[in-house]
């Protein structure tokens, strides 16, 4: 299972629309209450985080790559995008934990590909290949 956060309707839906047509499973988050009730519920093995709302952003990573939080002893892959002239923001994804940081052009490009690897993560060694731009 794929979560994801997105901060608008827009990206909400391409990542929704790009999931089902790959017949892969993907849920939305809101908030980190709703991401401990997806961890609590679901087999969460990636998270896809829009990087456009910080505050809340940053908070669902570093929950995501906290040892004793809400994903404490699972491998979960993180993937971040955002304005691609938000390089600050995109340290700062880094810095929580995000695996790729990518500005929304490159993710919206490879959206269907990154889908496909990160549902693919949990049968390969060493997740995924993303590389954040």
């Amino acid at each position: 299972m794929i979560v994801y956060f997105a901060a608008d309707l827009l990206w909400a839906t391409r990542i929704q629309g790009a999931a089902k047509q790959g017949s892969i499973p993907c849920r939305p988050v809101r908030s980190l209450d709703m991401l401990r009730a997806r961890l609590a519920d679901c087999d969460v093995r990636a998270a896809i985080v829009d990087l456009d709302a910080p505050d809340v952003a940053i908070d669902l990573i570093r929950a995501l790559r906290d040892p004793s939080g809400p994903a404490a002893g699972r491998s979960v892959r993180i993937v971040a995008f955002g304005p691609h002239i938000a390089t600050e923001l995109f340290e700062q994804a880094r810095a929580a934990g995000a695996d790729a940081v990518l500005a929304r052009g490159a993710f919206d490009r490879r959206l269907p590909e990154i889908l496909a690897e990160l549902a693919g993560a949990a049968d390969r060694p060493g997740g995924p290949t993303l590389r954040g731009g």
